[in-house]
């Protein structure tokens, strides 16, 4: 078998000023995941940033490494239950009054975990649809009627899963729930044109990133990663450039859509 050039991971693509002065917040950004990719990758491309995460030690942590690297830009963070309406709904006003307006919402909160459907209980059910959809909801609502409020126009990007294409053994919740993102991308779409918001979402397929090791067991993230075309699981940054690429005006065309990032088809 041909191994790919790309199969090593190439270095990381430097920023080209994408989202210069965009004021933008990032669900579940703490730790080192997608999320965090995302908030650095906004700064990398000049923009400033808010984080929120339900783990305010974490999320402390992730204010202070994101500040170190970038001094001159605005960091700021909220600490922020994404199950929580309240919570949520504050997330989008503490985040307009602390960064001075926001341009760009990223929904990148989930939850997985691998339980046959014969073994799930509701609770495990309710929680993953949760925290990975009605929670995507909960902020796309908030974010909404903040940018029409103010006639500011904006951009979401909710964070999908090719899951909610594909099927996968033990994963029924996490991906009726993803599919679910997919589908308000779409419709929420159709109502955010409405307020000049555009609203897409991207769709990865495997990236590496500790807490999926948490997770998941190695042997399926060793299959996953083999059934890539490069054969390797994607960085998380690789996933965090497309995010800011919808984010920013390279992109102006583009609503409801579902962009797959991954090496193999969907």
């Amino acid at each position: 078998m041909t191994i790919s050039p790309l199969a090593h991971v190439p270095e990381e693509t430097p920023g080209h000023g994408l989202l210069a002065d965009r004021k933008a917040v990032v669900t579940a950004a703490a730790g080192t995941g997608i999320g965090f990719a995302t908030a650095r990758r906004i700064l990398l491309e000049g923009g400033h940033v808010l984080v929120s995460d339900f783990h305010e030690r974490r999320l402390g942590e992730t204010v202070d490494k994101l500040r170190a690297e970038f001094p001159d830009q605005q960091v700021e963070s909220i600490v922020c239950d994404v199950s929580s309406t309240a919570e949520v709904d504050a997330l989008i006003t503490g985040a307009a009054e602390k960064l001075g307006r926001i341009d760009v919402l990223v929904n990148n909160a989930g939850l997985g975990g691998q339980t046959p459907l014969v073994d799930m209980t509701d609770e495990e059910w309710d929680r993953v649809v949760d925290i990975t959809l009605t929670s995507t909801f909960r902020a796309t609502r908030a974010a909404l009627r903040y940018f029409a409020s103010v006639e500011h126009n904006g951009v979401i990007v909710n964070n999908a899963s090719v899951l909610g294409w594909r099927a996968q053994h033990s994963q029924s919740h996490y991906a009726a729930a993803k599919a679910g993102v997919m589908a308000l991308t779409r419709t929420s779409a159709i109502e955010g044109a409405e307020h000049g918001v555009r609203i897409n979402a991207v769709s990865p397929s495997i990236a590496k990133h500790p807490f999926l090791a948490k997770v998941t067991s190695e042997e399926l993230l060793a299959e996953l990663a083999a059934g890539e075309a490069y054969g390797r699981a994607a960085e998380v940054w690789e996933i965090a450039t497309v995010i800011a690429m919808l984010a920013s005006d390279y992109t102006t065309y583009m609503t409801g859509e579902i962009v797959s990032v991954s090496s193999q088809r969907a």
